[in-house]
């Protein structure tokens, strides 16, 4: 895949971008700021917007449809407000104009305002999300170390792959990254995942994520315990 040209935004997006913000609405599929989304781009519309978003300034959003999208696919049916945006760090074209693009989310973003179809693919107006400042700062701080802890649990119950667990727990850059790269490694019902990209206070993404790998630990030392 070709890399982003030295001009273009590496992590952030400015106000021009989000005015006029690409979408990608797809079934079932959340981009969490921090990870990094293969995606496959083949529908022609789809194709049109990687070719005006990777000639631009390469930013696109990630909308996940509703439920019952279906009949209306090739339409503009509903998506959910709250949307994951990235800046795509590779691309490579492909034979008949589809494109292999590698995501990099750097935010969430809430959608304001869907445009006019003008273009093929859809663009709306948006606006950056920051994650709130928690009324429970000291707690997140705690949850965040029973979160680590708990993590070394499943990482010693997993074997070798335990590893790339907890090289992900020790590179998230604060708390808060933390529960996303957890959210997107760990968490695979789509609502809940949803719920967590809408999820602003990280105490309480803190909250959610830990007792989910909590569940995780304590699920694999019932299926220790029955095979002892």
């Amino acid at each position: 895949m070709t890399p982003p040209p030295p001009h273009s935004p590496p992590h952030s997006i400015d106000e021009l971008s989000l005015a006029s913000l690409a979408i990608f609405p797809l079934p079932d599929v959340v981009l969490f700021p921090g990870t990094v989304l293969p995606l496959h781009v083949f529908e022609p519309r789809y194709r049109d917007m990687a070719r005006d978003v990777l000639a631009g300034d390469r930013v696109l959003a990630v909308a996940r449809l509703r439920p019952g999208y279906e009949g209306d696919y090739q339409g503009r049916p509903p998506v959910f407000e709250t949307a994951g945006v990235g800046v795509i760090v590779a691309d490579d074209e492909l034979d008949g104009g589809r494109y292999n693009i590698l995501l990099r989310g750097v935010g969430r973003v809430a959608i304001e305002q869907e445009l006019p179809p003008e273009k093929s693919y859809r663009r709306v107006r948006a606006r950056l999300l920051s994650d709130a400042i928690s009324g429970r700062p000291q707690l997140a701080s705690a949850t965040h170390s029973q979160l680590v802890a708990m993590c070394e649990r499943l990482a010693d119950a997993i074997g070798d792959p335990g590893e790339q667990l907890r090289d992900l727990v020790h590179a998230a850059a604060s708390p808060a990254a933390c529960a996303d790269l957890l959210a997107a490694s760990i968490v695979g019902d789509p609502d809940d995942r949803q719920t967590l990209l809408e999820t602003l206070d990280p105490a309480d993404r803190l909250d959610a994520v830990l007792e989910r790998v909590s569940a995780l630990v304590a699920r694999l030392g019932s299926t220790d315990g029955m095979l002892n």
